[in-house]
């Protein structure tokens, strides 16, 4: 994956890269300690929140502190659940026991095994970046706003259709037409729907088959379990309301990530790195619903191969050492809500523009 986009006399990624020259090393304890503690805290939580319910609720403190576990739970399980974007990051033979372990204690269990994410290398592609080949990005600061709120409304049904999905696994085995169909149009976490991913090769090839297999027998035994009424339906239900919450905390980050400006052509690093946004502020709050590194999105674009874990301290030395007049000042946002509401609102006058077009063809139209 490049890491060398243009220089321009605006900005220099040399300047830039010797600040933060010592950086990009991963510390694995950090990756192991934070993962365990997310993953065990969330579970742990959700533990907690089915315990409550089943013990009694006609009392509102109950009601209060199951609430309380559920937001645990999905902060926790969510923190858990970005590390799949670390993944795609480090290279690709190293971090072997800790890709296990991840898919193991998460991505199995929620049926979102780390090959659904290997396509996000092509988020970070210079000549991909925004078109039909990046299935993490869509237009939607050119409207309509209903896109938006569509794009939201998705977290209801994803979890859904990743359990129709795996449980389904074992059809494109013996069906080929199927299996290519559910590879290019069903095996990817994107938010496009249009996307297309390209076929495996034939070293992802056993990746899939493994993971693939592991997820069907996750969803079948727990199908099993609750049909045979040794597992509650209310624990499953409980799993959904829980998957929604980490998907909808993640569609929320992810309308903040970009501006989503890009009408799909090809354009330049210095327009994809303003397309970016960082969130420097407010670092509590923002470890909530942007992290693992996240909350700096556009530094993560200027070097992707940095460990999340380094990137608050690289954007302190780029924002002490680079000029006042440096661009990467410009992508720092003073909070997310002010990026939506900045994103809804240029969405808005896109689709006035759209209908006053519309309402002028048609009066031509009617005049000639």
């Amino acid at each position: 994956m490049p890491d060398h986009p243009d220089e321009t006399p605006r900005f220099s990624i040399g300047e830039a890269r010797q600040l933060v020259r010592d950086l990009f090393e991963p510390k694995p304890w950090i990756y192991w300690t934070d993962f365990l503690v997310s993953v065990y805290t969330g579970t742990a939580a959700f533990v907690a929140m089915r315990l409550l319910v089943r013990f009694d609720l006609l009392h509102t403190w109950v009601w209060g502190i199951a609430a309380l576990c559920y937001v645990i739970s999905v902060l926790a399980l969510y923190r858990a659940s970005l590390f799949t974007h670390e993944l795609t990051h480090l290279k690709q033979d190293s971090f072997r026991s800790f890709r296990l372990v991840w898919n193991l204690l998460y991505g199995i269990p929620f049926l979102v095994p780390s090959f659904l994410y290997h396509t996000h290398v092509e988020h970070h592609a210079r000549r991909q970046y925004g078109t039909e080949h990046d299935g993490e990005y869509l237009p939607l600061a050119q409207g309509p706003r209903w896109k938006i709120a569509w794009f939201l409304a998705e977290c209801l049904v994803v979890p859904l259709i990743a359990v129709v999905r795996f449980l389904g696994a074992p059809l494109t085995w013996v069906c080929p037409p199927l299996r290519r169909w559910v590879a290019r149009h069903a095996s990817s976490m994107v938010i496009d729907p249009a996307y297309v991913r390209p076929l495996p090769t034939h070293r992802e090839i056993k990746i899939w088959r493994l993971q693939e297999v592991a997820c069907w027998l996750m969803a079948t035994t727990v199908a099993g379990l609750v049909l045979a009424g040794l597992l509650p339906l209310g624990l499953v239900v409980s799993a959904y309301a829980v998957s929604v919450g980490v998907m909808f905390l993640n569609a929320i980050r992810t309308l903040g990530a970009h501006h989503y400006r890009s009408g799909g052509e090809p354009i330049t690093f210095i327009d994809q790195l303003l397309d970016s946004v960082n969130y420097p502020h407010h670092p509590w709050i923002g470890e909530l619903w942007a992290p693992v590194g996240l909350r700096f999105h556009a530094l993560h674009h200027l070097f992707p191969s940095m460990p999340y874990h380094n990137l608050a301290e690289a954007h302190r030395r780029l924002m002490a050492g680079l000029p006042a007049d440096s661009l990467y000042r410009r992508v720092n946002s003073p909070g997310l809500w002010q990026t939506i509401g900045g994103l809804w609102r240029e969405a808005g006058r896109a689709e006035r523009r759209a209908r006053q077009s519309a309402g002028r063809d048609v009066r031509g139209a009617l005049g000639a």
